[in-house]
């Protein structure tokens, strides 16, 4: 209703809290007191004022001699329990300069509605708002507390293991190395690598999916994962307060600073639409002296009050912000943060996906298939060279070489190495100069190769010795089950697909094929997967970028939104990604797309709910065809219709 309005948390940040309390009470344990609303101290005032206001109408009704003071102070006492906390406020913004607060309009309002004896109206006004007050601090309360409860539900205690003994400890006390025993049942409250032989872990709470993950000992367990069968033994890796799980719960609860085009326009909106309707309603009230031939001083003064309690954008100010906030909760409780309101936005106007192909719609799980050598080349002595070198990258392709090959010839020596961005590996080995990478490494130095090997649908390692081609190794990688799944579910959204890579385009284009994605090109540098974003730019409109969320850097800060899959175990990948998609699935970018598009929708169902019904009201208040019972509906009616189409969002599924 003010300049910044009521009623988000965020809305009244300028009442501190010890302040808060005087008033409606935004300052309290949001994470906690979603469900207990009606136990408040603002529910039971406006039960009070309920009360009393309903045996004044009856007793107006009923009873002769019910006139007077006595009206007056029953009504008083009606009024006091929902004004007086407002009636504070309102002089304590005032007194800091917000002369156009909801507190104050508000005050004006249910005064002046006493001062010309609708005593029933002005109780009325104000035990409304109060009760919008109390049902939007409680639809703020559950989604908070919805999303605290999907994320943060680590336990306080944990069991340590010393020497040999189990002991209880406060888990925000464990240090890093002390090995934690958890039994099957209970919920890892700290990051850990698992030092037990294997254990099968529930990753709901992190990742949206109940399948069991079963790890095996030294891989990586995370705050949050419950352990389903065997007692499992975890070594603690970081502090409880920098776990994984604490990063995405403060990640999410902080989303709703990033504010959406649609919010700051409503914010901005407000700050000017309000004192415009305090100056409108001034005039509705003085004007017609000099216009109107028997006019009446109370009479146009009860029709600019009720032209005051229309205007109140309070359905806006409540409702859009709430909006974003259900959308970002119903993300995470899929699997799915948001980095800000903004990119909800972003995600329900896209026009295209651009993806990555390794680790996006591939698992990234490179398999060696063949080795295939140039004759006069000895398998048994270039092999463990070719893993020497490849050892010193941390490239999924590596990875499988060095798993097909174990720990061959990993303590020999590599001199002059150089890691060449989109090409491959060079450096020195036992003396010889030794290139492993892609055929554009080949050609970057001029060295001679069977071109035919550029066709097969495979990922291709070639090896160059002294200049001289010794072969290639063939490795492969497996399409994630959701990917084609996904891909049509962006087509039938309307999206246009791409998918861009460094591998080569026989690969590039299998993949394509196989996931269904519309167009695909392979052998592309970092800067030429830029200038084909770009390009996609102009000629589709806005993009969101699929990647790992840190080899694509300059691809996601260029596109309208990045997003990173498998940011579960990747702390580069959260901080880079607009959006993180937990659990590696595909599918999870349609999603969020149709949350992105509902968000916007229920958004856009309010804005045109309040201008319509507002509008209305407020023509027929100016013209003396509205009392002040039709300007409470068009206010807090409004805004708690709106209120309760926001949290619908919550509830909604996006399968």
């Amino acid at each position: 209703m003010g300049q910044e309005c009521c009623s988000t948390n965020e809305g009244k940040k300028r009442i501190p809290p010890q302040d808060a309390h005087a008033g409606h009470d935004h300052g309290h344990d949001h994470e906690s007191g979603g469900a207990q609303w009606w136990k408040s101290a603002e529910f039971i005032a406006c039960v009070v004022s309920l009360v009393l206001l309903l045996t004044g109408i009856v007793l107006d009704n009923t009873r002769a001699g019910f006139h007077g003071y006595a009206r007056l102070g029953f009504y008083l006492l009606a009024y006091v329990p929902v004004a007086l906390p407002v009636i504070v406020n309102a002089w304590r913004t005032l007194i800091r300069g917000d002369v156009f607060s909801e507190f104050l309009l508000m005050t004006i309002a249910t005064v002046g509605a006493f001062y010309i004896g609708q005593y029933p109206e002005g109780v009325a006004v104000m035990l409304f708002y109060a009760v919008g007050e109390v049902f939007q601090d409680a639809a703020v309360s559950r989604a908070k507390s919805n999303i605290k409860g999907l994320l943060d539900q680590r336990p306080d205690e944990v069991t340590v293991l010393r020497e040999g003994l189990a002991q209880r400890q406060q888990a925000a006390s464990v240090p890093v190395g002390t090995i934690v025993q958890l039994r099957p049942g209970e919920k890892l409250a700290l990051d850990g690598e698992l030092v037990s032989e294997n254990a099968s872990f529930n990753t709901a709470a992190l990742t949206g999916e109940s399948k069991p993950d079963t790890k095996t000992k030294g891989q990586q367990v995370l705050a949050g994962m419950i352990n389903l069968n065997t007692v499992a033994d975890v070594k603690v890796t970081s502090p409880y307060a920098d776990s994984k799980l604490s990063r995405i719960l403060e990640l999410v609860q902080n989303a709703t600073s990033q504010k959406a085009p649609t919010e700051l326009f409503i914010r901005k909106f407000a700050r000017i639409y309000t004192p415009a309707v305090v100056f409108l309603a001034i005039g509705i009230c003085l004007l017609p002296y000099f216009f109107v031939q028997h006019y009446v001083f109370n009479d146009w003064l009860y029709r600019a009050l009720i032209f005051l309690v229309i205007s109140c954008p309070c359905a806006l100010v409540i409702s859009i912000p709430l909006g974003y906030f259900g959308g970002i909760g119903a993300a995470s409780r899929n699997g799915i943060l948001f980095k800000g309101s903004n990119y909800l936005d972003v995600m329900a106007t896209i026009q295209s996906v651009v993806m990555d192909k390794t680790g996006t719609l591939t698992k990234g799980v490179f398999a060696v298939q063949e080795v295939a050598l140039q004759p006069g080349f000895d398998a048994a002595e270039l092999l463990p060279m070719v893993n020497a070198l490849e050892s010193k990258s941390t490239h999924p392709v590596a990875t499988a070489i060095r798993e097909y090959l174990g720990d061959k010839a990993l303590a020999l020596e590599v001199g002059e190495m150089e890691e060449i961005a989109g090409h491959g590996l060079s450096g020195t080995v036992k003396g010889k100069r030794l290139l492993v990478g892609n055929f554009r490494l080949l050609r970057k130095f001029n060295i001679a190769y069977d071109t035919a090997a550029e066709n097969i649908p495979l990922t291709v390692v070639a090896v160059a010795v002294d200049g001289v081609y010794a072969g290639m190794i063939t490795i492969a990688d497996e399409i994630k089950p959701d990917a084609p799944g996904a891909v049509a579910a962006l087509k039938a959204l309307g999206i246009h697909t791409v998918m861009l890579s460094g591998d080569k385009a026989a690969v590039v284009n299998y993949v394509a094929e196989k996931a269904g994605v519309a167009q695909a090109y392979g052998d592309l540098l970092p800067e030429d997967k830029v200038a084909r974003v770009k390009e996609i730019r102009g000629q589709k409109g806005s993009v969101a970028f699929v990647g790992d969320g840190v080899n694509d850097a300059p691809v996601i800060a260029l596109s309208d939104a990045g997003i990173a899959m498998g940011g579960l175990g990747s702390d580069a990948a959260i901080e880079t990604a607009d959006i993180v998609i937990q659990n590696d699935e595909p599918s999870r970018v349609p999603m969020a797309v149709r949350i992105g598009r509902a968000t916007k929708k229920i958004v856009w169902q309010n804005i045109t709910l309040a201008f319509v019904v507002k509008g209305i009201v407020l023509l027929l208040g100016a013209g003396g065809l509205a009392t002040m019972w039709e300007a409470v509906f068009a206010d807090v009616g409004v805004a708690l219709l709106a209120i309760l189409n926001a949290v619908r969002i919550q509830r909604q599924r996006f399968d």
